[in-house]
């Protein structure tokens, strides 16, 4: 069944080609063509984390408050996230749905001149370029490297760093991020620079492509949640009847006549 799901990226990847005559345009075409097609759920994901952002506030007070007390504190989250019906896990789904496509198209690229010699293409299919700017999108910039040398393997390394870069940029655009999750993550990204330089070039290529696309609509939904915002609270103004303290002269006893 893998292989099968393998083959079926591999027959997209191919049908694309045959539309821009360039390997490295069909997984572009390929990217923005997936990201258009989850963005429904990835919506979902922005909203939740607009709504992480304006829980800050009270996420930040209820640490200052119950932060020697762990259970105290977590309870306390607990609390607001069901008051704001807030699920933190709810962003978690595009990410998901992303890997299997992430794993099949590493396999793909990596044996992409096995897969355009088994099929109809012509042996000037090969090699897989983009443009010429990246020579082979099947290679990683390890073995390019090595192979290579340092001149070859340029475009390939700046790959690299912005595959790395792609999951600090959300975070960086987030301004209420906090210290120890940057940190978490920069971490991460230093893991990245590990894989991605493993990786053929054609996954660097999609990873970046679908991260900023991601950034891209990340930054127009909240300028429209924002905006959501602001027309509500206008229409939550109540104009209010002033209020005018009227006070009433004592009035003088009338003086009495004298009989």
């Amino acid at each position: 069944m893998w292989e099968a799901f393998q083959y079926g990226i591999f027959v997209v990847i191919d049908w694309f080609y045959g539309i821009a005559k360039d390997w490295g345009l069909a997984i572009i075409l390929i990217t923005i063509l997936f990201r258009v097609l989850i963005y429904p759920i990835t919506r979902k994901q922005y909203q939740s984390s607009y709504k992480m952002q304006k829980l800050q506030p009270q996420i930040a007070a209820a640490k200052a408050k119950y932060g020697h007390d762990q259970a105290r504190m977590n309870e306390e989250m607990q609390k607001i996230y069901q008051e704001a019906k807030f699920n933190p896990l709810s962003g978690c789904l595009p990410m998901i749905l992303q890997m299997p496509i992430f794993i099949a198209l590493y396999w793909v690229l990596r044996e992409l001149p096995t897969y355009i010699q088994a099929s109809t293409r012509p042996a000037s299919a090969l090699p897989a370029t983009f443009y010429g700017i990246i020579p082979d999108l099947s290679l990683s910039p390890e073995l390019v490297f090595s192979e290579q040398g340092v001149a070859a393997a340029v475009v390939y390394v700046l790959l690299v760093v912005l595959f790395a870069c792609s999951l600090l940029v959300p975070l960086i655009i987030n301004k209420n991020t906090e210290r120890s999750q940057l940190m978490m993550t920069g971490v991460m990204a230093l893991f990245m620079l590990y894989i991605g330089w493993k990786a053929p070039a054609g996954v660097l290529l999609y990873w970046v492509l679908s991260s900023l696309i991601g950034v891209a609509q990340q930054m127009m939904s909240k300028k429209l949640l924002e905006r959501k915002d602001a027309l509500q609270a206008a229409e939550a103004v109540e104009v209010k009847p002033v209020k005018v303290d009227v006070v009433r002269k004592q009035q003088k006893a009338r003086p009495k006549k004298n009989k």
